[in-house]
């Protein structure tokens, strides 16, 4: 039977049990477990945290042999470097499925733990969210008591809080093209984050808007605050030199009207 090639242990995960779980192994000693194996190109299988832990760019951290394909076919100008593997976790088995964006992100954020609200809110960019959008910026700036070593009350920052609202508004992604979170959007299609990216990171000017983005602005408790000075979100361009509406430009019709009248980008 495989083990994992760093630790040399089963490649299993010990879980809490849980009542409803029905996709778990009951070991002889009571312990409930779920397949936790990462197969790469090379042989070799991982547990998914090992191969975090030891993760190089190109090559097996065991065995360093190349693990990089390359996503190009014979009429693509350019490459995508991937890892394709064969993936065996709690959500079942999964073949040939290219873990790069992942390795990337979770390297990324192990690095610089404090830009986690940052990726999350491009995250929900893509995804269309606009209301997990606005509960992330609401949640900037909580604080939390605590007791210290001396059983002293004091106030502390809640975790991951540490950007600010502003901040991650504005932030662009440093391994995805420098993408910002209205490129994000834009790219997927999802005219309701724009449109509150908008509201809430720029000086488009507010007679402009649907009188719906308001309305749904102020059920989520989110509202524009002066904007004087702050860059505005339809300005940032990405690593390739575009503006939100250059991508508008390439994704199509779903941008129609979107256009050419300083929505996407500064007049």
């Amino acid at each position: 039977m495989a083990v994992c090639a760093k630790c040399g242990k089963p490649l299993t995960l010990d879980i809490q049990p849980e009542d409803d779980d029905e996709d778990v192994e009951m070991e002889p000693d009571g312990q409930e477990t779920v397949p936790d194996d990462v197969l790469l190109p090379c042989g070799d299988h991982f547990h998914w945290e090992c191969l975090l832990e030891s993760y190089e760019y190109s090559k097996c951290p065991q065995c360093s042999q190349s693990i990089i394909s390359s996503s190009a076919g014979s009429s693509s100008p350019q490459s995508e470097d991937r890892i394709i593997v064969d993936l065996d976790n709690e959500g079942g088995l999964q073949r040939g499925i290219d873990i790069m964006p992942l390795l990337k992100e979770e390297s990324y954020l192990r690095t610089y733990p404090e830009e986690r609200k940052c990726r999350a809110f491009l995250e929900f960019c893509r995804e269309g969210d606009h209301r997990a959008i606005a509960d992330l910026l609401k949640s900037c700036g909580e604080e939390f008591t605590a007791e210290d070593e001396d059983g002293n009350l004091i106030t502390e920052q809640a975790p991951g809080s540490s950007k600010a609202a502003d901040e991650i508004l504005r932030y662009q992604d440093p391994i995805g093209d420098m993408a910002s979170g209205l490129h994000a959007a834009v790219a997927n299609g999802n005219r309701e984050v724009a449109w509150l990216l908008l509201l809430l990171a720029s000086e488009y000017p507010e007679m402009d808007f649907p009188a719906l983005v308001f309305q749904e602005a102020a059920a989520l408790g989110v509202m524009r605050e002066e904007q004087t000075g702050k860059v505005d979100i339809r300005s940032l361009k990405d690593a390739q030199g575009r503006t939100a509406e250059d991508v508008a430009k390439e994704v199509g019709i779903v941008w129609n009207g979107w256009i050419g009248n300083a929505r996407l980008a500064m007049p």
